[in-house]
């Protein structure tokens, strides 16, 4: 058996002048959980969908669970989950209604009907609100029945988008952890986020922008390969000005904002503290304190489109 569930091969997608995907390869182990990571308006969501046989490719091919989407796209709808960037419910039917629409659309008996959506009850935390109609529900039980109701037949196979978009921190704790159950069992999982620091549960990553892959690898290898210098998170009074100021500094690689701190990446920090503390204290803004972080996949992604925009100037 192939290693790879999922194999991209020059993938393209055009809408009249407008690349929304532009030539793209990439393959996703069995097993592993995948993360496709990018801005909005990137290419996530049209690169899903081409995968899922349900958007034709203006160019290149992939193969997913060994089916080719091109020659053979309802054997590969036969054999994944989806879970779209919207709720991939019908709002107005009840929770039980929705299960047992997804259980015949997948073709499942209805013993193993019934037993899936026992499972599904449980891993959603909604026994006793079967008769619930479901756009009542929380977003965090939405999202769950709504993964319930992709894996209900058991695939291999499963395509996450956005999946924790608008449910808060304490639901997207929970449901990472049902991926990472999934995982473990050797469900391969590709999923798109925005939220950086979830990227961070992945196995491996890319990195799209425009429609083109811009890096890829493990969290580890994506801080090693692209964020060889210091990172230094400074707290101080009007950050704004703090950053127009540091940039451009000989000792200053790259300046952005997070939150209400800088991240300054520094070619020795040492030196970078003393002239960063008298630049501040020259032009009379409080430092609170500049501390040396261990750089986070977000400051690896704000590098590279960094980058992408100098090469574009």
């Amino acid at each position: 058996m192939d290693e790879n569930a999922i194999v991209v091969e020059n993938l393209s997608k055009r809408f009249g002048s407008f690349t929304a995907v532009d030539n793209i390869s990439f393959e996703v182990k069995r097993g592993e959980i995948f993360g496709f990571l990018g801005a909005n308006g990137a290419g996530k969501s049209t690169t899903i969908r081409m995968l899922c046989g349900l958007l034709q490719p203006s160019g290149g091919t992939a193969r997913v669970g060994g089916f080719d989407i091109l020659r053979e796209p309802e054997r590969v709808k036969e054999n994944i989950g989806y879970m779209s960037q919207k709720f991939s419910l019908y709002e107005d039917l009840t929770v039980q209604e929705n299960i047992h629409f997804y259980g015949k659309v997948y073709g499942l008996s209805d013993a193993q009907l019934a037993d899936r959506k026992q499972w599904v009850l449980e891993m959603a935390n909604l026994r006793g609100r079967e008769m619930s109609i479901t756009g009542t529900l929380p977003g965090g039980w939405k999202q769950r029945l709504a993964l319930g109701c992709a894996i209900l037949h058991r695939p291999q196979i499963v395509f996450l988008d956005e999946p924790t978009s608008g449910v808060d921190p304490v639901m997207r704790r929970r449901f990472w952890e049902l991926i990472n159950e999934l995982s473990a069992e050797g469900v391969t999982v590709l999923v798109t986020t925005h939220f950086l620091e979830e990227a961070e549960y992945c196995n491996d990553i890319i990195f799209i922008n425009a429609g083109k892959i811009i890096a890829g690898g493990s969290p580890k290898q994506l801080k090693e390969n692209y964020l060889k210098t210091p990172i230094l998170e400074v707290q101080c009074s009007n950050v704004v000005e703090a950053m127009s100021l540091i940039e451009g500094q000989p000792w200053a690689v790259e300046t952005s904002v997070f939150g209400t701190k800088l991240h300054v990446s520094v070619v020795e920090q040492t030196a970078a503290r003393a002239a960063m503390t008298a630049l501040l204290h020259q032009h009379g803004i409080a430092l609170t304190a500049i501390e040396r972080i261990t750089p986070s996949l977000e400051d690896v992604f704000i590098y590279l489109l960094d980058q992408e925009i100098k090469k574009a100037v």
